[in-house]
C-alpha cells in the first residue's frame, strides 16, 4: 500500500484521499487474495504479502495502464495474482469504491496465463479454469493473439538467446493495430540495488531449490534498445518505490498497422 503512504508524505493528498486510497487499497488486497484461501495458507498469505507490498498492481490501476477490452497474455503468471488483481478491482469499482482520481479498472475480454512451475499453474488453474492458466514453458509454449503482453521479473531466468526469442514472438502475437507490453526488468546497471535485488532472486531460487539457476541479466538501456529495433515506443517506468530493488517497468507500444 505504498502509494497511499508516499501520497500522505509527500503532501499529495488531503487527509479524506488519503483515506479513500488507503480503503480502496486495503479492500483490493483482501479481495484480490481471497480467491486464494482455498489453495492453502502459502498460497493466501503470499498473495496478500505480494499485492500490498508490490508498487506494480496499484501502479496499474493508479495509472491506467491496461486498456478497456484487452485480450492478456501473461507470461510467467504464477498464481494468476495479475487475474485476480483485475477481477478484484471491478468489484470495487462497480461497488463505488474507487477514488475519483484514479481511471476506471479495465474490462478484459480475456486473459491467459502461462507459468512453469506446475504446482503454480495447478493453483492458478483451479481458481480461473483449466482454459485460463497453461502449464508450459514461455520459450516453447503458443502465446495466442493478444493486446497486451505482460512479462513481470521472468526473462532473466532464461538466457539472452531466449529472451530475445520471446520478445520477437511477443511482437509477432500482439495486435497489429497497436499492441502494449508491460515487461518488469531489474536494471543491471543501477549499482547497489541491482546487487540486492539480484541477491534476493538467488535467495529466491535456492528456496524453490533451483540452487544453480543462472539469472541473465542486462542494462535498463540494453531492454529499451532491444525493444526499439523490434519497433516498440518504449517508456521506462521506476518500479520499486518502498522497496530497495532495482526494478524499472517497460511500457512498449506497437504503433498501428497503416491500412
Amino acid at each position: 500500500m505504498y502509494r497511499a503512504a508516499r501520497m500522505a508524505a509527500s503532501g499529495d493528498a488531503g487527509e479524506g484521499e488519503f483515506s479513500v486510497f488507503k480503503t480502496t487499497l486495503g479492500a483490493l488486497v483482501e479481495a484480490a487474495s481471497a480467491p486464494y484461501r482455498g489453495a492453502g495458507r502459502f498460497p493466501w498469505h503470499f498473495a496478500r504479502g505480494k499485492l500490498s507490498r508490490d508498487p506494480i498492481f496499484t501502479e496499474i490501476v493508479a495509472r491506467g495502464l491496461i486498456p478497456d477490452g484487452a485480450r492478456i497474455v501473461d507470461l510467467g503468471c504464477g498464481l494468476g495474482l495479475l487475474a485476480s488483481w483485475l477481477a478484484a478491482a471491478q468489484t470495487l469499482w462497480a461497488r463505488a469504491l474507487w477514488p475519483a482520481t484514479w481511471p476506471p479498472p479495465p474490462r478484459l475480454e480475456s486473459y491467459h496465463g502461462i507459468e512453469r512451475v506446475s504446482r503454480d499453474a495447478e493453483r492458478a488453474r483451479g481458481i480461473f479454469g483449466a482454459s485460463a492458466i497453461t502449464c508450459g514453458d514461455i520459450r516453447t509454449s503458443p502465446f495466442g493473439p493478444a493486446s497486451v503482453v505482460v512479462i513481470f521479473d521472468v526473462l532473466h531466468y532464461i538466457d539472452s538467446a531466449a529472451q530475445d526469442d520471446v520478445l520477437v514472438r511477443v511482437r509477432n502475437a500482439l495486435s497489429p493495430h497497436g499492441g502494449l507490453l508491460l515487461l518488469r526488468v531489474g536494471d543491471a546497471a543501477a549499482g547497489w540495488r541491482f546487487r540486492v535485488t539480484l541477491w534476493v532472486d538467488r535467495v529466491i531460487t535456492s528456496i524453490h531449490g533451483r540452487h544453480r539457476q543462472s539469472l541473465h541479466c542486462r542494462p535498463l538501456e540494453a531492454w529499451l534498445a532491444r525493444l526499439r529495433a523490434l519497433g516498440f515506443y518504449v517508456t521506462p517506468m521506476p518500479m520499486s518505490a518502498g522497496t530497495p530493488f532495482a526494478n524499472v517497468l517497460i511500457v512498449a507500444r506497437l504503433p498501428a498497422a497503416r491500412a
